[in-house]
Formats: structure tokens, sequence, C-alpha cells
């Protein structure tokens, strides 16, 4: 893939490199670097071979893994996440799926299904924020006390009044007493919060026509899906799942949002429309980037050699030229000047004030 942007060889340079032929499995048997001890224990499972050797594979990224996860999240749990989904990946790229697994460390999201999902098509991986992950990022931002996303069935007792003054202007009472059968099909997805000033957000409200049109409208990865004939997007395999995350982001349009959540929607539709994901993702260490893009222009600088003294002169102050008769007139001037420091006072002043008549 070509790097277009200062920002994406920038990335590129400071992620570990990559090999981009083959598959996971085909370049696990290569490896030949002692996998770190965490990352091997996680390999010894009961998944079979080829799951142990995408895992050794891994674990030369182990590190990697390490630096991009937050603080507050178990680099041990990370990994076992990643070791249980390795058996559905081992015939992605290897870049795909670095890229992938690190855009979602990057995040502090586990690979769980809850939170995130690392998804194939073909043999591109993908990140995938799930609703949980949206509510878990709300969360960490501060802003927001707690949300409520659900679905309502066909019994249950709702209402929904967006004139009214909250709370009174929406009540959903599920018919948990009801058999799941007896409950019926999900009519309407919605979701709403409560700030932590106290103030409770719009409530957004989806019907199925609403999450039907959000996907044929804006999900690249369902159109490519039915116009190969497939039926394995997620608007295919878990409609009810994609339907609340919908009515999740939509709530984003009426409460803050902070730079992470925005980068997280922004890194989802990368990934839906099959492009790069982890260079939306938070940036572990903003001096390195900082150093790193220092450093990619000073190497681009050394491969045009006359760009380089061209720029140092510009920026030398340039002596001002003049012509003879202006150096005259110029040093005459300074004379006049120094002379009239020289004089007392109150010859100056009337100096000046004989010139003014």
């Amino acid at each position: 893939m070509a790097l277009n942007s200062l920002r994406d060889r920038v990335r590129a340079a400071v992620t570990p490199a990559a090999p981009t032929g083959g598959t996971v499995q085909e370049l696990a048997e290569d490896v030949q670097s002692g996998p770190s001890e965490r990352m091997h224990e996680a390999a010894r499972g009961e998944a079979g071979p080829v799951t142990d050797h995408a895992a050794a594979w891994l674990a030369r990224y182990a590190d990697e893994f390490t630096k991009a996860l937050p603080s507050h999240m178990d680099a041990g749990a990370f990994l076992a996440a990643v070791r249980t989904i390795l058996p559905d990946l081992v015939q992605c790229t290897p870049a795909s799926l670095l890229q992938a697994l690190l855009a979602c460390a990057r995040f502090g999201l586990l690979p769980d299904g809850r939170h995130a999902v690392i998804t194939r098509e073909g043999s591109i991986a993908s990140f995938v924020p799930m609703a949980q992950g949206y509510v878990e990022l709300m969360y960490r931002s501060g802003r927001v006390g707690s949300v409520h996303v659900g679905m309502i069935h066909e019994a249950d007792e709702w209402s929904y009044e967006p004139t009214a003054p909250a709370p009174a202007d929406f009540v959903h009472k599920p018919a948990v007493a009801l058999p799941k059968a007896q409950r019926g099909p999900v009519i309407l997805a919605y979701a709403f919060c409560w700030m932590t000033s106290g103030a409770r957000s719009q409530v957004i409200v989806l019907s199925r026509e609403d999450a039907e049109e959000i996907r044929d409208e804006y999900s690249v990865a369902y159109q490519r899906a039915k116009e190969a004939g497939r039926t394995d997007s997620f608007w295919h395999t878990d409609f009810d799942r994609m339907w609340a995350k919908s009515a999740l982001r939509r709530l984003h349009k009426v409460v803050p949002l902070s730079a992470e959540l925005v980068a997280l929607e922004k890194a989802d539709d990368a990934g839906d429309a099959g492009e790069v994901q982890v260079i939306h993702a938070p940036a572990d260490d903003v001096q390195l980037l900082a150093d790193a893009v220092a450093a990619h222009q000073a190497a681009e600088a050394s491969q045009e050699p006359s760009a380089a003294p061209v720029s140092a002169r510009l920026m030398r102050k340039q002596p001002r030229r003049t012509s003879r008769e202006g150096r005259k007139q110029e040093r005459a001037r300074s004379s006049r000047d120094a002379a009239r420091r020289d004089q007392p006072k109150h010859l100056a002043r009337k100096g000046r004030r004989k010139g003014r008549r």
C-alpha cells in the first residue's frame, strides 16, 4: 500500500516492519527469534500447532503490544484474548493482522467479541469496535456518568414523547416475564446517557428501517459482500448488534466527544472501507512521533542535495545591497545623526526649530 502522506510514512517508520507476502500460517514456520515467555505460555493450548506457530510469530511483536496498551489494561489479558481468536485469523496477511491488533491495543479494547472484534475478509484482518467498546471510551472520557443502550421487542411496554421533559420523554419496560419467543421481534433500538453534570442527553431511537438505511448508505463492507454474493459481513451475521451500535454512534452527535472517541469512529470507518486503521489510533508516545517526523524530514532533505543549501541561504539574513550613490547618502546621514547627538540639547532644539521655519 502506497504511503501518500508524511503522516503515513512516519507511522510506517515507527511501526515494526512486517512481512507482506503470504499468510501468518505460512510465515509462522520461519520464526527464528525466541518468543517472549508470556506469549509463549499463551501459545500452549488446545487449539493445535497452527495457532501455536501463529502465536509464536506474533510474539516477535509482543513488546509493541505492551507499549501500545494504555496503563490501565493488563497485557496478559490482551494477549490471552488474542490467543483465543488466532485460529480464525491464521489465513490473514501478517501486515493486516498486526495493524488491526495494534489499533485495538492502542484504544485499550479487548478483542473479546464484546468490546472489539478482529474480523477477516479474505486475507485481510480488520479491527471492529463493538457497542461495548464505544461505551467503554465514553466512560473513559470522564464526561459521561452512565450509558444506556437497549432493544425494544414487540411485546414490551414503551413510550416515546420527545417534547416531554426528561426522563418522562422516554419509558421502556421490557416484558422480561414472558418467554423470549413471546416477546416478539425487535422493533426499535435506542441509546441515551446521563452526564456527570446530572443532565440527560437526547434519546436516540432507530427503527429497523433506519438501521437498514444506515447499513446501505455507509457500510462499505456490507456492499462488498453483497456484490460478491457473500453473507459474511457483520450486518449479515449480527444485524441486531450493528443496529444497537448504530444507535450508539448516533448518540455521539448529541453528547460531548473526547478526542479518543472521534479517533475510534475514524478507525471504525477506515476498517469498514478496507483502509489502514492504526494511523487513527492514539499515539503511544507523542514525543516519539514528533521525533520521527523530524527524522523523516531530515531523511527526505538528505535525498535532495540542492534543497538544504537553498533553505540554509534563505534562512540567513542577507545584507542590503545599495548603489555607490546610495552608500554615500547613507554615510552622510549617519554623520549628521552622530553630530546631532554630540550637540548640547539647547542647540539641537534650536536647530530643529530653525529647520521647521
